[in-house]
């Protein structure tokens, strides 16, 4: 509610009301359901009123009722009330002098301020001031969203109401698979994904399993794969520049006065929500382990004080975004005890204040080694919140605090780190191949803070940092007078460069829009909970003054063309790997052609279908590359990769399958680096560049070598032979290439 709970009453503000046959409370515009059992003193009194015996009987069969709680006997107590409340709209419609003694009652009721907080006090719930929430919540819900509250789909009854319609539907072929969002929110995701696939064992099932770098999913899950995050993250580390990123490390440190190690961003962060938007789970878990070290001799004179920091520290430390270890059966893997060991060393170290044995308890208490039905709620409650905090506190806060390169601030990625090397990107694929061959693959997501062609543009600025810091010293210097005092911040003013850069050309009020929802949600300067309008204010100002700068905006645009077309190379590269690697591609809204949303709101913008229907069919009608080539302003390129990729898993679904297997084609020469080649069934060949600036136009003699046999591209129609190819032929006429097998 809007203030405290007694002044809202008090101030006459709660009102009950008869809605048909049932009963609510009513403030401002919400509406809350009053508990059948605690009707019966006034249906009592409304009864004695009215004189009708029939009344008095539903009150007192309300009163019956079996407690909301006792999930054993919920479908008892769902039966008994909607008959009993069935009686009383039969009988309501029948007797008017039923009616007018239930109205007057309630009248009544409204008048008595205490009897109304009594009856308020016998409710499922609790009314209270929003401000409560943060520390006093009761309840699980969807981060720190108060209104959506967490199912226990644990409990088999709630998975089958809940599930009951999407499993219809795969039954019937209605869908063909299933994607699970937020499935690090259960308390058990295995068993949740078992009972699913249990009820569809032949659908295509994702989860949306947020994994941070070099984590896996769990191969025990019975399920296909990701929703794309990892692969994502595999992709932009690939094309950024690992030099160039280190050089910007400096560079952004010099520029802005920020730290220049993410991990202390990330973690000040993540203390930082968990002492605010989910301090109220933190005090759930401090008063669950304050009870567990009351039994425990060697623990029991731990503060709760204490205890709530340490937990505090532990979940701020965590590298992954939770463990699952199972009480109830006590299983646990090594890497859960490595994970949950790591946090809590992290923790010691970065709190020596406080007692190393209560951390080593807690240690003890989350793998398990210390057992009983407190400490199993505990662990699993506690690998509950650790995500929370991971998405809370990095994604959506760290990730527009600390922007060295913001092309690597997306969900499941690091932005502290510094690139990814060829070798490694053949890792990641074999292991997929191997173990999830059809995950899914994407780029962009509804999730996604830029998509996927502004992230490709982004990351020219590693192969040229001395460019960047340079423009940033002129920028900065001739927009210095557009400031309002100190304000805007150096961090937020090279945020806004890079983000000019990214989505140019962009309109006054997306850049506007996008800069304020950023700077919210860094919580630094401004919120959404408390709004700062004297630095909104004079964000908006520099904004407004720099793009009507002609000076800026000219050099802007110069900076702007010199990434624009190696840019559009990475764009075009990373779309033919994540068409061709291992798993099922995704294309998100309209990303067949050159997409530059940034988060909220444009990630909802309407797609232009008509458009792409139109380009499609002219493509379809015989374009030559070179056409192809010079319609690259308009995407072309982009659409002509995506509609032949797709039309050749099409036709040869075997290729891409499960069976095929994923073998790295190493190039050798002088800029070996900067290829990234492999073979899909020995019959698909994919080849794309990195780093297209510092390739400088020229291969060289770089060459890979190509199985026997007669290979075509089917981008560019070419025919080529097997054996040694150069890479610069392979890539004269368009810049990646896609070559499959036509003969032996």
């Amino acid at each position: 509610m809007g203030d405290q709970y007694g002044r809202i009453l008090n101030a006459g503000q709660i009102k009950i009301e008869q809605v048909g046959e049932q009963f609510c409370a009513f403030y401002a515009e919400q509406q809350f359901p009053l508990a059948p059992e605690s009707l019966s003193l006034l249906l009592s009194k409304a009864a004695n009123r009215a004189t009708n015996d029939t009344l008095g009987l539903i009150a007192d069969s309300f009163s019956r009722l079996p407690a909301s709680s006792d999930s054993d006997i919920s479908f008892v107590r769902h039966r008994d009330k909607t008959v009993i409340y069935g009686l009383l709209k039969v009988l309501c419609s029948e007797h008017s002098e039923v009616c007018a003694a239930i109205a007057t009652e309630i009248d009544d009721l409204n008048r008595d301020i205490d009897a109304l907080d009594e009856l308020l006090n016998r409710q499922n719930y609790r009314l209270a001031y929003w401000r409560t929430a943060d520390q006093e919540l009761g309840y699980r819900r969807f981060f720190d969203v108060n209104s959506l509250v967490a199912l226990r789909v644990a409990r088999e009854h709630v998975f089958e109401a809940t599930h009951s319609r999407i499993l219809e539907w795969l039954r019937a072929g209605v869908l063909d698979g299933v994607r699970a969002d937020h499935v690090d929110g259960l308390r058990n995701p295995l068993e949740y994904f078992e009972r699913v696939r249990a009820r569809a064992p032949a659908a295509w099932i994702i989860g949306e399993k947020i994994l941070a770098p070099g984590e896996f999913l769990r191969e025990d899950w019975p399920i296909d794969g990701t929703s794309g995050y990892d692969f994502m993250d595999v992709c932009i580390n690939l094309l950024v520049h690992t030099d160039g990123l280190q050089e910007l490390t400096e560079v952004y440190n010099t520029f802005t006065g920020e730290p220049a190690q993410f991990e202390e961003v990330a973690h000040e962060k993540k203390l930082n929500v968990l002492h605010e938007g989910l301090g109220s789970d933190v005090n759930r878990l401090a008063s669950l382990l304050v009870e567990i070290c009351e039994n425990h001799r060697d623990r029991r004179d731990s503060t709760r004080s204490e205890i709530r920091r340490a937990l505090r520290e532990v979940a701020a430390c965590f590298p992954v975004y939770r463990t699952y270890a199972v009480a109830e059966t006590r299983q646990i893997t090594d890497e859960d005890r490595e994970r949950i060991g790591e946090a809590v060393e992290k923790a010691k170290q970065s709190r020596p204040d406080l007692d190393a044995g209560l951390f080593d308890f807690i240690a003890e208490v989350l793998t398990l080694r210390v057992s009983g039905e407190l400490e199993g709620d505990f662990a699993m409650r506690f690998q509950q919140l650790t995500s929370p905090v991971m998405a809370k506190g990095v994604e959506d806060t760290a990730f527009y605090c600390f922007n060295r390169m913001i092309a690597l601030n997306e969900v499941g990625n690091d932005p502290g780190r510094i690139g990814l090397t060829v070798e490694a990107f053949h890792e990641y694929c074999a292991k997929m191949q191997a173990t999830h061959p059809h995950t899914m693959t994407t780029l962009s997501t509804h999730d996604t803070k830029r998509a996927d062609d502004v992230r490709a543009r982004l990351a020219v600025i590693t192969e040229i940092p001395r460019e960047w810091k340079a423009a940033l010293r002129r920028w900065s210097s001739r927009n210095s007078a557009f400031r309002t005092g100190a304000l805007p911040d150096r961090n937020t003013e090279y945020l806004l460069y890079q983000t000019m850069v990214g989505a140019w050309p962009i309109s006054h009020e997306r850049l506007i829009a996008y800069m304020e929802k950023a700077s919210r949600e860094a919580k630094v300067h401004t919120s959404w909970v408390q709004q700062n309008k004297e630095f909104e204010d004079a964000l908006r100002s520099f904004i407004e003054r720099v793009l009507v700068s002609e000076a800026f905006v000219a050099d802007l645009e110069n900076f702007v063309k010199r990434v624009l077309h190696a840019g559009r190379v990475n764009s075009l590269a990373q779309s033919l790997l994540k068409f061709n690697a291992p798993g099922v591609p995704d294309t998100y809204q309209g990303g067949e052609l050159w997409d530059f949303s940034l988060v909220d709101p444009d990630n909802r913008r309407p797609v232009d279908y008509a458009l792409r229907r139109r380009m499609l069919s002219e493509l379809r009608g015989g374009m030559k590359i070179e056409e192809i080539m010079n319609r690259i302003d308009e995407g072309m390129p982009k659409l002509w990769v995506v509609h032949t990729a797709l039309c050749l898993r099409k036709q040869h679904p075997e290729w891409f399958g499960a069976d095929s297997a994923y073998t790295p084609v190493i190039a050798d020469g002088p800029k070996s680096k900067h290829l990234v080649a492999f073979l899909r069934a020995d019959c698909v060949a994919t080849i794309a560049p990195r780093w297209p600036l510092k390739l400088g136009g020229s291969w060289g003699m770089t060459s890979i070598d190509l199985p026997r046999g007669l290979w075509k591209n089917r981008l560019t129609g070419d025919a080529v032979k097997g054996g040694r190819q150069k890479v610069q032929t392979l890539l004269e006429r368009f810049p990646v290439a896609l070559l499959t097998k036509e003969a032996e």
